[in-house]
């Protein structure tokens, strides 16, 4: 397991679609725990793969002590709204206002290529949006106002 870069605001893969993951092998595996590895020293909720330089559809959330992996992830429902401040990994020293729902249910694969569903409330529906944007080449910034400096 390493520790990998996470590329900042103004890198051109961050603005690029991701691919699919079509190879669930080892190589997919070492990325997950890299990302961990990363998310970990980095302190954050959610990490996405392009944040690190791969544009394949995979991010991790950590909230409240429970860890996700999600693979080609989809948001099959979303409901209600919530309005709070995001920050992001990749955009250090700043944080915005976005409007997300407030519940999202979220189908994805996990690292043996089974499938599961997730339902997520609260900030953790935040965290699981905000990762997906990363997948579609969107960072928080482009929806957020309010925008001020740490």
């Amino acid at each position: 397991m390493a520790i990998r870069n996470i590329i900042q605001l103004g890198d051109p893969t961050l603005r690029k679609k991701s691919f699919d993951v079509v190879d669930f092998g080892e190589k997919t595996h070492q990325l997950l725990d890299d990302m961990r590895d990363t998310l970990i020293k980095a302190n954050g909720a959610g990490l996405a793969a392009p944040q690190v330089g791969v544009l394949r559809r995979i991010f991790i959330v950590l909230v409240d002590g429970k860890y996700y992996e999600c693979i080609n992830p989809t948001i099959i429902s979303q409901s209600g709204s919530q309005t709070g401040e995001e920050g992001c990994l990749s955009v250090r020293g700043k944080f915005g206002t976005v409007k997300r729902p407030y519940k999202v249910v979220v189908k994805a694969f996990d690292r043996y290529n089974k499938p599961f569903t997730v339902e997520a409330e609260g900030f953790l529906a935040r965290a699981f949006c905000h990762e997906n944007d990363h997948l579609d080449g969107v960072i928080y910034v482009d929806k957020a106002t309010d925008i001020q400096e740490d």
